[in-house]
């Protein structure tokens, strides 16, 4: 029970730091200086806790690499689609992508009442993104929103393995924020130059929130897939699309209806079939 609860909160700060992306004005300027907050809180981290063990350092790059590739394409998503629209396509799509890989490739052990829970979460938060992917004006978005989840699946799986060889996770986690925060400050620098700084004192302030929020998050689901299985903890996060309906109906005035009750529904039925 306290792995589920640990997972709901990291799914918690995880829409939120989206939301917070969202809600700026330049989602580039916002991604860049979330990047900033990484990198600081990884450096705390790393002074802290020991370096990881060799065996995790090919993990780590790859997981590096999934991250830029996600936090790209993600920014682009916002760019041009809703909150509503583009967080549940990308959450909805990677759960899937992990539990193919586990069932091929990786270690861990699931029930048939796991692998059917975690395929009810993947589907029913697809269900609720259904309205973009049948827009014709928000299929760009949906591509962009899809390629994202691929990142997502990529770290995800990376991290899981990465974080077990470690002997370290929060060391693990820091080495991972500092190098991705390097990464991504100095492309954004290269591709952007000065446009990519914000001026405003709000978007500062937005932007280390929001990257507080996702080193909490992250921190929490990297813990949790070292002693769960990797596709469970892939596919509870994404209770986050709930907490991402509600947020972006409150503050983001997106519009709710009754054919998003169903899905939502799905996505709590899977959870409980995991939990079991």
């Amino acid at each position: 029970m306290y792995i589920l609860l640990s997972v709901l909160l990291s799914a918690l700060l995880h829409a939120s730091w989206n939301a917070i992306i969202k809600f700026g004005d330049d989602k580039f300027q916002g991604m860049f200086v979330l990047s900033i907050g990484h990198g600081v809180f990884g450096f705390f981290l790393i002074v802290i806790y020991p370096i990881p063990n060799h065996q995790s350092w090919l993990f780590l790059t790859g997981s590096v690499a999934f991250h830029m590739f996600y936090k790209y394409f993600l920014t682009l998503a916002y760019e041009k689609g809703d909150l509503s629209n583009v967080y549940p396509i990308t959450r909805g799509t990677s759960p899937i992508l992990v539990l193919i890989a586990s069932l091929l490739a990786l270690p861990d052990p699931l029930t048939t009442g796991q692998i059917g829970g975690i395929g009810t979460v993947g589907l029913g938060i697809l269900f609720l993104a259904r309205g973009a992917i049948i827009n014709k004006e928000g299929h760009i978005s949906v591509l962009y929103a899809i390629l994202a989840a691929i990142g997502t699946a990529g770290y995800t799986i990376f991290d899981g393995l990465g974080a077990r060889a470690s002997g370290t996770t929060l060391g693990y986690v820091g080495w991972l924020f500092f190098l991705d925060a390097i990464i991504f400050i100095g492309g954004g620098i290269a591709l952007r130059g000065k446009r990519m700084i914000p001026k405003s004192g709000k978007d500062w302030n937005q932007g280390l929130l929001a990257g507080a929020a996702s080193v909490g998050a992250y921190a929490i689901a990297i813990w949790a897939m070292t002693v769960a299985q990797i596709a469970i903890i892939a596919a509870l996060r994404e209770i986050s699309i709930i907490f991402a309906f509600i947020i972006g109906i409150l503050f983001f005035h997106e519009k709710a209806s009754i054919q998003k009750l169903l899905p939502t529904i799905m996505v709590i039925t899977g959870v409980v079939c995991i939990s079991i």
